[in-house]
């Protein structure tokens, strides 16, 4: 049987200005300390949001859209040129659009150990064979994308 990881379940409200206090259990659990940056992914179709710790206040925050063909091995390539650049996988979410045809990913990544642009980054990605659109878009961290 996999093993399968440590999850931790919590009802929050969201405050009159939009806030939400994190659990202490899970804060401690995930390393969140005060004023640390965090990176979140709302998926609206599936109503839900995944929420990243980012490491760092030198982090070079950029997130990533790809899409690909809907087959084996596809997000491998796409995951072994980011890897092969030193690029820093913070936080994911990747779905098939079209199943056995089309797939995206969007990615949360850190840049401050790549040992390429974001300009050439995305140069490697389109030319990949399975991927057929990328989007690159920087963040300030604490801001709105920019």
């Amino acid at each position: 049987m996999p093993e399968e990881s440590i999850r931790l379940t919590a009802i929050v409200k969201v405050d009159s200005k939009g806030r939400v206090t994190i659990p202490q259990a899970v804060r401690e659990s995930l390393g969140i300390t005060p004023g640390m940056t965090l990176a979140l992914i709302a998926d609206i179709d599936r109503r839900e949001i995944l929420i990243s710790p980012i490491s760092g206040k030198s982090a070079k925050v950029y997130e990533i859209l790809v899409e690909m063909e809907d087959k084996p091995g596809a997000l491998a390539k796409v995951t072994n040129a980011l890897a092969q650049n030193g690029v820093d996988i913070i936080a994911s979410r990747c779905a098939s659009l079209l199943r056995g045809q089309a797939g995206s990913c969007t990615l949360i990544v850190d840049m401050s150990t790549a040992k390429v642009s974001p300009e050439k980054l995305q140069e490697i990605l389109e030319n990949i064979d399975v991927v057929r659109y990328v989007k690159i878009k920087g963040f300030n961290i604490g801001s709105i994308p920019i």
